[in-house]
């Protein structure tokens, strides 16, 4: 069960950082971080769509990103109240 939780977070994790690059890599009024790479607009890999391309991609997974986000916290907080996660001693037992 734990293997499978933390596989969720390290997905959770590489979707943050997808995310991040989609969101540089869109245009802006500095060209983004397309322009850094030396590309023009007309050479794009989506050809003269890119920006639609990304949009839709983007929302899909700032969609996703909202609902893991949503899921492993309720994840979580389900574990943190698991008996199986409780202290093995209490101030009751030193005492």
């Amino acid at each position: 069960m734990m293997f499978l939780y933390f596989f969720t977070i390290t997905f959770f994790m590489l979707l943050c950082i997808l995310l991040c690059a989609v969101i540089l890599m869109q245009e802006s009024k500095s060209s983004g971080l397309g322009a850094s790479f030396g590309g023009e607009a007309s050479e794009s890999l989506f050809g003269t769509s890119t920006a639609d391309v990304l949009k839709k991609f983007t929302a899909w997974l700032a969609v996703i990103f909202l609902m893991s986000c949503i899921f492993l916290s309720l994840w979580t907080s389900a574990l943190g109240r698991s008996p199986a996660n409780a202290p093995a001693f209490t101030m009751e037992h030193i005492e």
